[in-house]
């Protein structure tokens, strides 16, 4: 759904600017441990380097067991590149984007896409798709 992946990207960015970002697997689960009740919203990426490595596919598990069990959205993105690009500082690269969380949004500003996005996902899990995908655009 290309509107999906405009609104993730919006969000992101928005998240990104005041600093309500949190990236890299280890970062985000000690998020999630220590502070679950302020994930809004989480971000799964892999590309087809990361495909076959079986400790991240755990990981993902194990972040999307948690992300169920707390009633938090969650989605799945193929371009890790693409995600790595939104949310990070130009000047640094970033090598794990594989999981970013959106946490505390500040009330009223983000609430429109944070909706649409919540939506999307409780209707993709009524069609029994746990994990939906969003295609973000290239630009």
């Amino acid at each position: 759904m290309p509107c999906t992946g405009h609104t993730l990207q919006d969000l992101l960015v928005s998240a990104r600017n005041h600093d309500c970002l949190t990236v890299g697997v280890y970062e985000s689960a000690k998020v999630m441990n220590g502070d679950p009740d302020s994930v809004a919203f989480c971000v799964l990426a892999t590309d087809e380097e990361f495909e076959w490595d079986i400790a991240l596919q755990i990981h993902f598990t194990l972040i999307q067991a948690f992300c169920f069990d707390n009633d938090i959205s969650i989605v799945r993105v193929n371009d890790m590149q693409r995600l790595s690009n939104i949310v990070g500082d130009k000047s640094v690269e970033l090598e794990d984007a594989h999981c970013v969380l959106i946490t505390s949004p500040a009330e009223g500003s983000w609430q429109p896409a944070l909706e649409e996005l919540h939506l999307f996902c409780a209707e993709r899990r009524s069609l029994s798709e746990w994990l939906p995908a969003v295609s973000l655009p290239k630009r």
